[in-house]
């Protein structure tokens, strides 16, 4: 063998060598980015805004000048509510919103989902959400006036020609209180589809029993 072509062997070795090298590292951004936990917001009702802000893993502005105020997440976020015994977790949201009051948090809105979605994608993350609360223990706040939802014909005909509010209240003893709603929305990107809207106010109870 000549030096010319033992120059070519090696320099073929180094460029397989490399090719594999390159394949291997972009196999591991891709499992690396598509296993990453999504963006969260960690919190609780009655902490300091601050103790949640550093917790949280989705990025959000520290509290304002004001003693009343309110932030939105720069980024898609979930919600991890964090008490050790009620404690819950949602899809990801576009719209999301923690008010806090001298510091303290004091409530929640959001509508766990990034767009309007189609019935069955929608009644899905209701369901889910209502299990977690049941085997946690929320209880439903007067419940014979608005039940928990369910995936059957009626609610969707009462739904799907708003013949009722798709609405209902869950109790978390007297420290926390949730409020559902579930119901048709007009979607622009998709004007000739039936598309609907979740959205949860968490903060400390106010609808009462009739019995309290």
């Amino acid at each position: 063998m000549n030096l010319s072509q033992h120059i070519d062997r090696r320099r073929s070795g180094l460029i397989l060598a490399l090719l594999i090298v390159l394949g291997l590292t972009v196999v591991y951004l891709y499992h690396s980015f598509n296993s990453r936990e999504p963006a969260e917001i960690a919190l609780v009702i009655g902490e300091p805004y601050e103790a949640m802000r550093q917790r949280s893993s989705a990025e959000i502005a520290p509290q304002g000048a004001s003693n009343i105020g309110f932030r939105i997440p720069k980024t898609n976020a979930r919600l991890r509510f964090i008490d050790p015994k009620y404690g819950f977790v949602t899809p990801p949201a576009r719209f999301f919103s923690v008010s806090y009051e001298n510091g303290i948090i004091n409530n929640i809105r959001m509508s766990p989902q990034i767009e309007p979605l189609l019935y069955e994608d929608a009644i899905k993350i209701v369901l889910d959400l209502q299990d977690q609360w049941r085997k946690a223990g929320w209880v439903l706040t007067r419940a014979g006036e608005f039940p928990a939802l369910e995936n059957t014909p009626e609610w969707h005909d009462t739904l799907s020609n708003m013949k009722g509010p798709g609405k209902t209240y869950w109790q978390a003893e007297d420290r926390y209180q949730i409020k559902m709603n579930l119901g048709r929305f007009k979607d622009d990107k998709h004007p000739d589809e039936e598309r609907y809207l979740i959205t949860l106010a968490i903060a400390k109870p106010w609808v009462r029993n009739y019995s309290d």
